[in-house]
């Protein structure tokens, strides 16, 4: 008798999870001794060691891996702006959201322009904005609220995402930091919001700077540079770039982000810089440059429970 032929699909979450020691890590970071971790709850979940011991607190950073789009968006793209279909966009966030512990219907999306306009989420009115409900939140980078159960998001495919938690007022933010959102310094500008808003004290807040394009991986030229000169001394921008001649440099903005933290008062040993770049690893993550803009957007996502 002629045997039965399968057709055996490994599925792609457990190929990363064989994989993951495969993954280009960030310097001076070892696999044994990373800030992030992954998480493997039906769905790839990107988190960070330094929230870990506040159960109150859900955050988490996407992979591309676990969703249901197709081609270049493959597989789990969460931003409707990318002409992916709707349907495929909203069981993205479904699964998403049932790893990560939220209720997808209840995202408040950004708006990104890469400015330093944050909006205070202090209404149960925000509460789906962006996802499920037409948003009024426009050309706005950065998110701050200190209601619970209201998941956050912002959205990424190499800039810079800033995850903050005053841990004293129990109060969130995140911010979207390109290199625009860096030199215009929106992280140290969120960390100001809080404090005015709901009298966060820069010493109380925990801050991790999340996956995104490392130095090696970012080049930038002239233009950029004259930018940074009017934020940063030239002692701070020395260790920032590396000069490669012709008008190129390499731009480290995860330690310029950090720098803009200091700077605000949160203390170095609150802040955890990333341990993943999103260009260096491009088949898991979604990197604008390493795929010429053919793709779709990962997301950072944080909410305090009830």
């Amino acid at each position: 008798m002629q045997r039965k032929k399968f057709d055996i699909k490994i599925d792609e979450t457990i190929l990363l999870k064989k994989n993951e020691d495969k993954l280009k890590f960030i310097e001076p970071y070892s696999f044994e001794n990373r800030t992030t971790y992954i998480s493997y709850d039906n769905v790839p979940v990107i988190k960070y060691k330094i929230f870990d011991e506040y159960p109150e607190l859900i955050t988490g950073f996407s992979t591309r891996v676990g969703g249901v789009s197709k081609k270049h968006l493959f597989t789990l793209n969460l931003s409707f702006s990318r002409g992916d279909d709707t349907e495929n966009v909203m069981e993205n966030h479904r699964r998403f959201a049932e790893a990560v512990g939220y209720d997808y219907q209840r995202l408040v999306f950004s708006d990104q322009v890469h400015q330093t306009h944050i909006h205070i989420i202090d209404s149960e009115e925000d509460a789906g904005k962006g996802i499920v409900k037409i948003s009024d939140i426009l050309e706005t980078d950065g998110l701050i609220t200190n209601l619970t159960d209201i998941p956050i998001m912002t959205f990424y495919a190499d800039c810079v995402p800033l995850y903050m938690y005053d841990r004293d007022k129990s109060v969130i933010g995140l911010a979207h930091s390109g290199w625009k959102g860096t030199v215009a310094d929106i992280g140290g500008r969120m960390i100001e919001k809080m404090n005015e808003v709901y009298g966060s004290k820069p010493t109380d807040i925990i801050c991790a700077i999340g996956p995104s394009i490392c130095r090696d991986c970012y080049e930038v030229d002239d233009v950029v540079i004259d930018r940074l000169r009017e934020r940063y001394t030239a002692e701070e921008l020395d260790k920032l770039t590396d000069d490669k001649g012709n008008g190129k440099y390499q731009l480290d903005l995860h330690l310029a982000c950090k720098l803009n933290f200091i700077k605000a008062g949160v203390p170095d040993a609150n802040i955890a810089l990333p341990d993943l770049c999103t260009c260096c690893n491009s088949n898991i993550l979604f990197s604008h440059r390493a795929s010429k803009g053919m793709r779709g957007n990962l997301a950072a996502v944080m909410m305090l429970r009830a």
